[in-house]
């Protein structure tokens, strides 16, 4: 159970200017991000809050109040659930116990943007609404996968499958699942605490993005890099359904043009990221292992498999729908 008075308060005491600002008519927004204030995806997260705050002048404001520092990841989608903020900067695969359906922005290999075209967030939002009580605005910083980074050469097998036997892997529930068909032993831990189990040794590696791997600073330990990259990153920008009914409707408009030009712009800056981010860690010596033809294939059907099959256990009722819409068949 979420301590919602604890944080409640929290919150309050880091938005007190925020009553000053109300009494003018301007519209405030909380914000809460998943990655601390240093690290690439929230710090991309602000430029969509400097876009708002710009236009919204007068109308709507986003006040970022926190990070995971303020509320545990585990306990972010509870807690925009519940309202104890408003607008959250949160990967869909955080609470997927709540929102299963939120397993097709992992689950898609398409870009966000084709997929609003072809009413892919109209539909997904309707489930939102009914089973977590959130509005997605977008779905930012798309247009990139997780890799495995590693510490030790992975082993390819004579048929050409990746055999994580004996490597210790950090993982998020996400792909978790993945991760254990291909033999590895999972620790599930908090991106904050990836450090220093790579510098004692409790992990060999672990799955997630080029974008914010540097901000943590694990590069300092690791030596391998797996292509290609599987799933892809689905982190959202989503509102407490309430706080976003209680808007007026300017306000509501100001802040989903932005969030939709926003997922455009961090879009195409999350692929120019990822290739200098590639070549800086290329030139700290980290060696990249590319699985390629049948060999890719079969680990991106894989992955790919997994995610969809394991959403179609927990709910099959908008399967279908779905992965026609968010998945393109691997050929």
């Amino acid at each position: 159970m979420l301590h919602q008075t604890f944080i409640r308060s929290a919150l309050a005491a880091l938005a007190i200017g925020a009553g000053t600002v109300s009494a003018q008519a301007t519209e405030i927004v909380r914000a809460i991000t998943f990655t601390p204030a240093q690290v690439s995806f929230a710090q991309n997260f602000q430029k969509y809050v400097d876009l708002v705050n710009e236009r919204g002048a007068g109308v709507v404001q986003i006040q970022t109040i926190g990070g995971p520092e303020t509320i545990p990841q585990a306990r972010m989608g509870e807690a925009q659930q519940n309202g104890i903020a408003d607008m959250f900067l949160l990967p869909a695969g955080l609470y997927l116990n709540i929102v299963p359906e939120g397993e097709a922005f992992a689950g898609s290999n398409r870009n966000p943007m084709d997929v609003r075209a072809d009413g892919g967030i109209e539909m997904i939002n309707e489930i939102f609404h009914e089973k977590g009580n959130a509005h997605v605005l977008a779905h930012v910083d798309g247009g990139a996968g997780f890799h495995l980074w590693l510490t030790e050469k992975p082993e390819i097998t004579d048929s050409g499958e990746v055999d994580l036997t004996g490597i210790r892997l950090r993982s998020s529930p996400l792909y978790r699942a993945f991760l254990e068909e291909l033999n590895a032993t999972i620790v599930v831990q908090p991106a904050a605490e990836v450090y220093t189990s790579l510098e004692r040794g409790v992990v060999d590696g672990a799955g997630y993005p080029v974008t914010g791997l540097r901000d943590y600073g694990w590069n300092k330990f690791l030596k391998y890099r797996l292509d290609p990259s599987f799933f892809q990153t689905d982190v959202l920008i989503s509102m407490n359904l309430d706080a976003w009914n209680d808007l007026s409707d300017e306000a509501r408009e100001i802040l989903q043009q932005a969030a939709i030009e926003h997922e455009q712009s961090s879009y195409e800056a999350n692929l120019a990221l990822n290739e200098s981010e590639k070549a800086a860690m290329a030139a700290e010596g980290i060696e990249t292992i590319e699985l390629t033809g049948a060999q890719a294939e079969t680990f991106l059907t894989t992955a790919y498999d997994i995610a969809w099959a394991r959403l179609k256990e927990r709910d099959a009722t908008h399967h279908d729908a779905l992965k026609d819409v968010f998945f393109e068949p691997i050929e």
